[in-house]
């Protein structure tokens, strides 16, 4: 177990210190420091109300009025800072929390769009389950959880420390009871409920993000499924999800509200007798005030609750770990996001002005299955290659292996920087923005002005678009509200906007009529693009100069 422990506190810190070692460290320090004066702050506040409360039970035993009215005025004060100090550092707390997950969830959507990483993760990894879960919620939770554990550990040293000079002030028997009770109470929690309770959360987390991912599928792919009248069978599987995250639950609530509970209250709530139990006997011959039990009865419980933080809150750190679990695999798949193959053939991309393939040998990322050999071909600018071929011959993987995505196999891919060039595939990207965004994409910001943008949507048969959402700034879900006749027009559209010296088209004008789809090709030779199509469609032929045609390689 305490190989258990040591590995989740690595973890944490192997994520913690990019922040508080990294470029915001001086001003996440200084933070820091000034909670921690403010925590010490709130524990002598504590000491003193906690003091006040004894000496007010003492004056009403004496029957000492002035005594206790004093007091009373002293304790409203003690409460009143208490509250200010309280607010203040709650506040700073969760302003650390949320500058720290800023930056951490831009250090991990910078490496998740590193290198396409997003596209190796979602297409060869099956370890990694909902990367969007664990960037969205595992870091925010990492963050936030961080903070409160150690604003909890730091003030559970001060209270510790403060209140434990009180019990030894008033008997040293309370501080040894103390000790024996904190050491039986964190053996007892960790080394029984640690690692099980840590696994039926991480299974939890797990669980309902697949069964949120399945609710997300249905609701994207709702059309198809209604044609295919696939309800049943997508229930079906939605409810077997949950069927998976109600059985983990179970198992979850067993461990932790009964299994753990039955230990924890009454354990816990032997702080209430302990104090009486050791304090009784002179309180009863006079030797000490009725006071001094209720001032040690509350420094017991204080630093009891403190020192055994662990079992108290156990449920939150069992939580807690299983995010930091997830949280660090993911992190650790990002700084090498591509697994080692013993011995695998990969091709080279060498960066030039023409873009050819020389003897070009290609296969899956797997390398259990070889989609075609020997493949040569050379464009010059302004050309057209035409690359048809049965299904499963490998036609979309070339242009894979073109834009980078697969490097499996051998020979050369020759072929300029990706930013001139532009893929359009079958199935078109709209992205999350206006009519504006979508025309410009994939770049951010491109000088066009609004009465260019409608001449480009009228070359495309597009003429009424704008005006039917309300202009280019109208924002929609755009693959919902538009026809895949209509994204495929759209996307091409961005050639006109964009003039990319490159475009690779993958059956790009496949849902269009001859007609339209003349149109397109017609537009793409007028402005001297230099591209690269996937079809079937004989009629396809004209447009392009080099027409290749990708058959499987003969099992031998």
């Amino acid at each position: 177990m305490n190989r258990f422990n040591l590995t989740v506190v690595k973890r944490f810190w192997a994520i913690a210190k990019l922040y508080w070692l990294g470029n915001e460290k001086k001003g996440a320090n200084a933070l820091i420091v000034l909670l921690g004066v403010l925590l010490l702050a709130n524990t002598q506040v504590k000491v003193f109300l906690n003091t006040i409360q004894g000496e007010l039970i003492s004056a009403l035993s004496a029957r000492d009025s002035a005594r206790f009215w004093q007091g009373v005025i002293i304790a409203l004060g003690g409460i009143i800072i208490y509250g200010l100090l309280n607010s203040v550092y709650g506040y700073l707390r969760e302003t650390i929390g949320i500058y720290w997950r800023r930056w951490l969830t831009d250090r991990f959507l910078n490496q998740y769009f590193s290198d396409r990483a997003f596209y190796e993760l979602s297409n060869s990894n099956q370890e990694i389950d909902n990367p969007d879960q664990r960037i969205a919620e595992n870091v925010a939770s990492f963050c936030q959880q961080s903070i409160q554990l150690f604003v909890n550990i730091i003030e559970s040293i001060f209270v510790v420390i403060a209140f434990s000079l009180i019990l030894w002030s008033i008997s040293k028997y309370l501080v040894f009871t103390l000790l024996i009770y904190s050491i039986l109470a964190y053996s007892l929690t960790i080394g029984f409920y640690g690692r099980k309770l840590t696994q039926l959360h991480l299974n939890q987390l797990r669980k309902e993000a697949n069964f949120r991912f399945g609710l997300v599928r249905i609701r994207e792919n709702a059309e198809s499924i209604a044609f295919y009248n696939g309800t049943s069978q997508e229930a079906n599987k939605v409810k077997l999800l949950f069927q998976e995250v109600f059985n983990n639950f179970k198992r979850l609530i067993l461990w932790s509200e009964l299994y753990l509970n039955i230990f924890k209250y009454p354990f816990g709530n032997l702080t209430l007798i302990l104090p009486g139990m050791i304090l009784g006997h002179q309180i009863l011959i006079g030797e000490l005030e009725v006071g001094k039990v209720t001032e040690a009865m509350g420094a017991f419980g204080t630093v009891a609750f403190s020192v055994n933080l662990i079992m108290y809150q156990f449920e939150i750190f069992t939580k807690f770990a299983a995010s930091i679990d997830r949280l660090y695999i993911f992190y650790e798949y990002l700084k090498h996001p591509r697994k080692e193959i013993a011995n695998q053939r990969t091709f080279d991309i060498v960066k030039d002005s023409r873009l050819a393939v020389e003897n070009l040998t290609l296969e899956t990322p797997n390398y259990q299955k070889t989609l075609f050999r020997n493949l040569s071909v050379a464009l010059q600018p302004g050309q057209g290659l035409l690359i048809m071929g049965e299904s499963g011959s490998g036609k979309t993987s070339l242009l894979r292996a073109i834009a980078g995505l697969w490097n499996s196999g051998t020979g050369v891919i020759y072929r300029p920087e990706l930013k001139e060039m532009l893929f359009l595939p079958q199935r078109p990207y709209m992205i999350l923005g206006t009519l504006r965004d979508q025309l410009i994409y994939p770049n951010a910001k491109v000088d066009v002005s609004d009465e260019e943008l409608y001449q480009i949507l009228h070359k495309v048969n597009l003429s009424d678009l704008a005006e039917r959402f309300g202009g280019f700034e109208a924002e929609k879900d755009w693959s919902d509200v538009l026809s895949l006749g209509e994204q495929q027009r759209l996307a091409f559209a961005r050639i006109l906007v964009t003039k990319p010296k490159y475009a690779i088209l993958d059956e790009s004008t496949s849902a269009l009529d001859v007609n339209n789809e003349e149109n397109l090709y017609s537009l793409l030779l007028e402005t001297g693009t230099t591209f690269v199509s996937v079809g079937h469609r004989s009629t396809l032929k004209k447009f392009h100069q080099l027409i290749v045609s990708v058959s499987l390689p003969v099992s031998s």
